[in-house]
């Protein structure tokens, strides 16, 4: 039996203060107007996941930590955008509702794949499935009728997200998650600081 102790972890990138509180805006218009059964994210949660790892050994975090330091280190910082609203799998059909990303997207590719390169070593094999960068923010609950579908999909067409979020990612975080009966609790294990551009 194994009884090595280990962690729900993952990487990410974690939003700064102000785009934190314009997506906890853009959550309360929301809300306000539609009564879909949905679960939303506390807006102080919200961060970009880049790679999920799942139960990790606390043995295998400094290796975790090392890889990001060096993924890091041939990364510069660079910016993105919060711009869209929109939903998995369609606006029809909803499931979660999430806002996606412009600005340096592929700078934000490439460090994600950078970092699935740096891990797979480890263990954790690179996704099978495309990357697609989004903010979560909230999940229609299995109660939600059809027509409660509908309409959050009719409110988040009409829904515009102005002014745009920016943010400049500077940093990759090793995360924690600890499921609790009252929702996920996030713990920063680590942060990476991106390579300042030269003067």
């Amino acid at each position: 039996m194994n009884t090595e102790e280990s962690l729900r972890t993952f990487i990410a990138i974690e939003l700064p203060e102000e785009v934190k509180n314009g997506l906890n805006t853009l959550e309360n218009r929301l809300k306000s107007s539609c009564s879909t059964s949905a679960k939303w994210i506390d807006s102080r949660s919200i961060h970009l996941t880049l790679k999920f790892l799942g139960q990790t050994s606390i043995n295998s975090i400094p290796s975790l930590t090392s890889a990001l330091n060096t993924v890091a280190e041939i990364t510069l910082p660079f910016s993105l955008s919060v711009t869209q609203l929109g939903a998995f799998p369609n606006n029809q059909r909803i499931q979660v509702v999430w806002v996606g990303l412009t600005g340096d997207l592929n700078c934000l590719n490439l460090l994600q794949q950078n970092i699935e390169s740096a891990i797979s070593p480890l263990g954790y094999p690179a996704e099978k499935r495309a990357f697609v960068p989004h903010l979560t923010l909230a999940r229609v609950r299995d109660t939600a009728s059809s027509q409660d579908r509908l309409n959050l999909g009719t409110l988040l067409t009409k829904t515009n997200l102005h002014p745009s979020l920016n943010m400049s990612v500077g940093s990759i975080s090793l995360m924690q998650s600890k499921l609790t009966p009252i929702g996920a609790i996030y713990a920063n294990l680590h942060t990476a600081k991106l390579i300042p551009p030269c003067a």
